[in-house]
């Protein structure tokens, strides 16, 4: 696997300097090998992990479990493509198990949430039936612990 790729995806804010004294390349060795990754689709886009509970931003998240009926033809691409296109829709996965397709939702309610599925999600002709599962409080996301270390002080009682 490229050095680059693991090192970019632990840190995505590391200089081309910083990189080059990581792997043992040039500055101009660097920068070419991500416009490379970047062109050929490998390298999709840079995120910041944020702990939206700390902002005044409202944000309700879910998963949503999805059975569909694939076209003929077009396997799963055509529906996870079409439900990739809603700003609300986070992640699509395809899945193996008792669903076809893994859903991350957000909305800035739950209502929110809940009227997209019903309005907007289900009503989708490939779409057999949905699963929606609210997330309460997300502990590890793409890696990283998101909660505080602080230790619960609460007494626990049996």
């Amino acid at each position: 696997m490229n050095t680059i790729l693991q090192i970019l995806a632990d840190n995505a804010r590391l200089t081309n300097e910083q990189l080059a004294a990581m792997t043992g390349k040039t500055t101009v060795e660097v920068a070419q090998e991500i416009d490379r990754l970047q062109r050929e689709g490998i390298i999709k886009g840079y995120k910041a992990i944020v702990d939206w509970d700390k902002t005044d931003r409202s944000l309700c998240l879910a998963r949503i479990e999805l059975k569909v009926t694939p076209k003929s033809g077009m396997g799963f691409d055509e529906i996870a493509g079409t439900i990739a296109q809603f700003d609300e829709v986070q992640e699509v996965y395809l899945m193996s198990g008792g669903y076809d397709l893994a859903l991350e939702v957000a909305g800035k309610t739950f209502k929110d949430v809940a009227l997209f599925v019903a309005h907007r999600l289900a009503p989708l002709e490939s779409v057999q039936s949905t699963a929606t599962h609210f997330v309460l409080k997300k502990y590890k996301e793409q890696g990283v612990v998101t909660v505080d270390t602080d230790q619960d002080m609460r007494e626990v009682t049996f």
